[in-house]
């Protein structure tokens, strides 16, 4: 089931040269519908599965292996809200590399830092009492009173690279979550409603309608 097939029309004023009428029209497909999960579904735990994406698999592969049906890719993508795949989907680790030698320059600055991170540090009965991964500066501290009463204070700030950062946004897309065959079938039935116009003053029948002409009125 291709998503674009399934996409509504609109009947626009053409504007492409060569038209011999003011009033020739075209039909172009309504990109501003979109389908969406229903609320019960995209709530329920067990409507799903995770995954992680392997290397080099796109959404098409996906859609293939889970659903038997390439063009099921947009499944893929809808269940996890993926909107813009080349900022939300995982790079390869060609793409990636050279993603960071043109933001970054040169092979030199992927291991300049990035930024800072708090490190774990535990307590005497193994207590977490600092998490890491927390984001500070570069001459961040921290005081706490061990079992023996003497306060402590210490650096606990770890560099992050460029390439570590990077390379962890990344990774941090690859696990997705996959709508069960199961619910597929209250998926698609629920999109072509979707897709479905209803009565208006542009509605020419479910599937088109027709835009304004103002040249159809003198303006």
């Amino acid at each position: 089931m291709s998503y674009f097939r399934e996409l509504p029309n609109i009947s626009a004023v053409s504007q492409l040269p060569g038209k011999t009428r003011s009033d020739e029209r075209i039909l172009i497909k309504n990109f501003f519908k979109r389908a969406i999960l229903r609320t019960d579904v995209d709530k329920a735990i067990t409507a799903y599965d995770f995954r992680v994406i392997k290397e080099g698999e796109r959404p098409d592969i996906i859609a293939n292996k889970v659903y038997d049906d390439p063009e099921l890719d947009w499944v893929v993508l809808i269940t996890n809200n993926i909107t813009n795949i080349r900022n939300q989907w995982p790079l390869s680790n060609n793409d990636l590399h050279n993603y960071m030698l043109e933001k970054y320059g040169s092979e030199a600055a992927l291991s300049d830092v990035h930024h800072y991170e708090t490190i774990e540090l535990r307590d005497e009965f193994n207590r977490t009492v600092l998490e890491s991964g927390l984001e500070v500066d570069a001459d961040f501290t921290f005081t706490y009173t061990p079992l023996n009463g003497t306060q402590q204070t210490i650096s606990a700030a770890g560099p992050v690279s460029n390439y570590t950062y990077e390379t962890l946004e990344n990774d941090a897309k690859r696990v997705i979550r996959i709508l069960k065959p199961e619910f597929l079938g209250a998926l698609l039935s629920d999109m072509r409603s979707i897709m479905k116009y209803n009565t208006s003053s542009q509605f020419l029948d479910r599937s088109t309608k027709v835009t304004y002409n103002p040249k159809e009125f003198g303006v």
